[in-house]
């Protein structure tokens, strides 16, 4: 054995985001093509209803982040869902569980890039074809994976600076747009039956389902118990913020007369404030795009990319951290370079990112919180003394996690009953995916003994 020894110190993150940054972080993960533009569709389906819809799937994320809550705060890490996994399930079920969730982010990067790209297009009707909101998405996607390897303090407070802006765009619209309320707009209060309304729940669950992201900032944090109350706050936060405003919406413009060519918000806020209240809704609609984009698909994908390859079940390459920043810099770049092709992608085939990706999006997320569920309730059985030593427990255990599996059961209903080959699709990659992962993680397994034999 060699008498060789190297004092070596390894970098990690920096410990830089208190409270108000994670909270914006969750807030600003909400998905912001789903709330502003694709909510014209659930208004569609589900007609007044939906108000009713998208709070259901509002509150099953609330349960969710309350049931994650222990678990965040008693394992803070980058990795969130994929390391609470590992510890109770096994590498495999924690590698899943966390590379769904980074890939729904990636996908994400997509959509809401073209999302962010159509938006901006709105500022400048002079603009013809569709390279200009490509070019836009590109652009705008560019300078947030900049701002990103620049140091996670300048992203977050650029976040919490978005974020603030939209809250109190969205809470003035709710609050002055009372007054031009017409009640008889909300009646049939189910045009399309029950049936309707509950094809609206997974349309609001796409809307709302990027909160838990915030869980990611666990080896960023200064105080981990930060972590499980910004979970709680942020929810509450977007759950009445958005129910307040379509409530409002819905009561401007009848359910029969939104279409799903512009954002109900924006046409909403131009019967209210004229012209200028259309302009400051529309920028806030690009605002809930970019910070989906800017701490969601480049912050989060590449958090758990850099955590799983420090567990060695990814490339060595994305556990590179910026040597000033502390920054996961190659993985934003691979984050920012996926998202860019996507974004072609879907400016050439729209159906194809908005239908088939965005289903195996929902898919991923749904696997991936199926597993850190099943993890906190391991951890609660498994972990006790731990458990009894937290500075944060979740009340009324187990009710949260069960509420929690039950939405995740509706919204697997509604999203994929009727899609048998959406679902045969995502069984496929996630099954392509293991054998994958087996293959590399065999490989590895191999090498380090090797290098232990080497060592000898």
């Amino acid at each position: 054995m060699s008498n060789n020894k190297q004092i070596v110190t390894e970098m990690i993150p920096q410990k830089k985001l208190g409270f108000w940054a994670i909270w914006a972080l969750g807030v600003g993960s909400v998905i912001g093509d789903g709330i502003f533009l694709l909510m014209g569709q659930g208004i569609a389906t589900a007609g007044p209803s939906s108000i009713v819809a998208y709070g259901i799937a509002g509150l099953s994320q609330l349960f969710l982040m309350i049931a994650l809550g222990e678990l965040a705060v008693g394992m803070p890490n980058a990795g969130a869902m994929s390391h609470w996994v590992e510890r109770f399930m096994g590498s495999w079920w924690g590698f899943l569980s966390g590379f769904a969730f980074a890939l729904g982010w990636v996908i994400c990067g997509g959509s809401v890039g073209i999302a962010i790209g159509r938006i901006t297009m709105w500022f400048f009707p002079q603009l013809k074809g569709d390279l200009w909101p490509a070019f836009f998405a590109i652009l705008f996607l560019t300078i947030f994976a900049a701002l990103n390897i620049l140091g996670t303090e300048i992203a977050a407070k650029t976040q919490l600076l978005l974020v603030i802006i939209m809250t109190v765009v969205m809470a003035l619209f709710s609050i002055i747009g009372l007054k031009d309320i017409n009640i008889h707009n909300f009646t049939p209060f189910m045009p399309h039956g029950s049936k309707g309304f509950w094809a609206a729940i997974p349309l609001g669950t796409y809307a709302y389902l990027g909160a838990v992201t915030l869980a990611t900032a666990g080896g960023e944090v200064k105080n981990p118990k930060d972590l499980p109350k910004a979970l709680v706050w942020s929810s509450i936060t977007f759950l009445v913020l958005y129910t307040a405003a379509q409530f409002v919406l819905q009561g401007i413009i009848p359910w029969n007369k939104v279409t799903i060519d512009d954002s109900p918000f924006t046409i909403a806020a131009n019967q209210v404030f004229g012209i200028a209240g259309a302009y400051i809704m529309n920028m806030t609609a690009w605002i809930a795009a970019a910070t989906c984009l800017l701490m969601g698909t480049l912050y989060a994908a590449s958090r758990i990319f850099y955590a799983q390859a420090k567990s060695g079940y990814l490339p060595a390459f994305f556990g590179r951290l910026h040597p000033k920043t502390g920054t996961p810099v190659n993985g934003i770049i691979v984050v920012w370079a996926a998202s860019v092709a996507l974004i072609i992608l879907g400016m050439i085939n729209p159906d194809f990112l908005y239908v088939e990706l965005s289903n195996q999006l929902v898919f991923a997320w749904l696997v991936s919180w199926t597993l850190a569920l099943i993890a906190s309730v391991l951890y609660r059985k498994n972990a006790k003394s731990e458990v009894l030593q937290l500075p944060w427990k979740q009340p009324l255990y187990p009710l949260f996690p069960i509420l929690g599996f039950i939405g995740i059961a509706i919204v697997f209903y509604g999203s994929f009953i009727g899609t048998p080959m959406t679902l045969l699709r995502g069984v496929i990659w996630m099954g392509v995916l293991f054998l994958l992962f087996k293959v590399f993680n065999k490989s590895r397994t191999i090498s380090t003994s090797d290098r232990k034999k080497e060592s000898m």
